[in-house]
Order: C-alpha cells, then structure tokens, then sequence
C-alpha cells in the first residue's frame, strides 16, 4: 500500500503517517525508487495509534506498548501497569482541574454579588 492510499484508507494525512513513522509507530519498506510502502494491516496500525493518541498517550509510550498489543486491540499484562500509571495521572489532572474550577467559580460569584450589592 502506497502513503496515499493509507492516508486515504485511514483519514489521516500523509505528514501524520511520516510522522509516526519517524516516531517508530508505524513501519514502511523503501522501494528502489524510494517510496514507502505499507503492509495490508497498516491501516489498523494507524487506527490504533489514533486511538491511543486519543485516550492521552504520549508517543513514547504507544512506541513501547506496541508489543504487547494483542490482535483483538487489547493491551497485554506486561503493560497494564503503564496503562493504570496514566490512568492514575490523568485522575490526579482531573482532581486539580476540579479545584482549580471551584476556587474560580468562587471568585466569579463573589465578584457578582459584589455587583449585585452596588446596584
């Protein structure tokens, strides 16, 4: 498969591609004439990084689970831990991000009762 057919197969532009292939996500052939050709299963391989990329996996860590990613998509033990570390970080940003929300909501109302009163 030429780059363009796989971005076209997967809605993804042929700088992406390149991109997760100098990342080491994704991996092509040379030709003599030196265009890239992908295998027929590369189009899942890019819907699985986006995938990944999407629930907030940076590419080092994709790069490393790539391994242990069975063919059903699922990820295997020996990566489970990774995956509950960025699960866990992802919950402590989400916390902050809270209170972060309710010390601003906090201001925002008392700046409008203050508003309120001088009316």
């Amino acid at each position: 498969m030429k780059i363009g057919e796989l971005a076209a197969a997967t809605d993804t532009s042929v700088r992406l591609l390149r991109y997760y292939e100098e990342q080491g996500l994704l991996e092509s052939r040379r030709l003599a004439s030196g265009h890239r050709r992908y295998d027929d299963n590369a189009p899942v391989v890019v819907r699985r990084i986006r995938a990944l990329l999407d629930a907030g996996l940076p590419t080092r860590v994709i790069r490393d689970l790539q391994p242990c990613i069975r063919r059903d998509g699922t990820v295997a033990e020996c990566k489970l831990e990774t995956l509950q570390e960025h699960l866990d970080g992802l919950d402590d940003r989400i916390s902050a991000l809270s209170e972060t929300r309710a010390s601003l909501a906090g201001l925002v109302s008392a700046a409008r009762a203050r508003e309120q009163a001088c009316v």
